[in-house]
């Protein structure tokens, strides 16, 4: 493997949350740009899960938070200031086939801006009705994700202070792609804490996907998919027309997304992907 070097009309009923104007009250002590909110979400199978969502507008990211209906915890946190967006999965263990008590994976990709409201548009989120169950308007496509970087746990704060937190379970298992490392070290990123993953057919022209290997400590392709079920994407905004007959925007709510999402990565043993076995 080689290091990769330095390189005012009503809102419509669709507005489920409401952009309030003053800022988001937050418990005494904590930072004033802090804020959470927890909502109700229909996943795509049909199950019911509480979500929760919080922003941090002086560190400028946002985080998301959501179990799956098999005990799973996703979460994702979008860093605006590093053009960064981590996703983590704690997963848990089948101990009688060997595994510890739960597995974590760390994914990390270029963060676009139009994927999620910026993080100041997240604090000030109120519910009209908190126990309302909600579903998406818009789902956006699948992304595939081929995963062939690994990043050294103990340097990923050069690339986000965040990564320390979220992965720490996952120091192992945090991936991300070369054409994203590319880009974060156009931006001046240290390239020391990446490191190229075996992939085909450059590498290892016989690498097979896990659920097609027998031997449980053979390297294979490891294959993981979620589902964010619900998440504000875009912004809305209203018109209204002043006395004077000019027409001005404001913001009135906004408009949430569905999004799946598929990483395949490389693992030095199939049984560090025991789960591709059901897939």
């Amino acid at each position: 493997m080689r290091s990769l070097g330095r390189r005012v009309p009503h809102p419509p009923q669709l507005l489920l949350l409401l952009l309030l104007i003053p800022g988001l009250q937050t418990p005494a002590g904590a930072s004033s740009g802090v804020s959470e909110l927890k909502v109700r979400v229909r996943l795509p199978d049909g199950q019911v899960t509480e979500e929760s969502l919080q922003a941090d507008s002086d560190a400028d990211c946002i985080s998301l938070e959501l179990h799956k209906t098999d005990g799973t915890l996703i979460s994702f946190t979008a860093d605006f200031k590093r053009d960064v967006k981590i996703f983590r999965a704690l997963i848990l263990g089948e101990l009688e086939k060997g595994q510890s008590q739960f597995q974590a994976l760390c994914f990390i990709t270029r963060l676009h801006r139009n994927e999620i409201i910026p993080s100041d548009a997240m604090a000030k989120l109120r519910q009209k009705n908190p126990r309302a169950v909600r579903q998406a308007e818009e789902v956006r496509g699948l992304e595939q994700l081929h995963m062939d970087v690994a990043v050294n746990f103990s340097k990923a704060a050069w690339l986000s202070p965040h990564i320390h937190n979220v992965c720490a379970e996952a120091r192992e298992a945090i991936y991300t792609r070369e054409e994203d490392v590319k880009f974060w070290l156009d931006r001046g990123v240290d390239g020391s804490m990446f490191e190229m993953l075996p992939s085909p057919p450059a590498d290892l022209s016989s690498l097979r996907r896990c659920r097609l290997v027998g031997d449980r400590w053979k390297p294979c392709l490891c294959h993981y998919g979620f589902n964010l079920a619900w998440y504000p994407c875009l912004l809305k905004y209203c018109h209204s027309r002043e006395p004077s007959g000019r027409l001005t925007s404001y913001k009135c709510g906004i408009r949430s997304c569905q999004k799946s999402y598929n990483f395949d990565y490389y693992v030095p043993q199939k049984q560090l992907c025991l789960w591709d076995e059901d897939a």
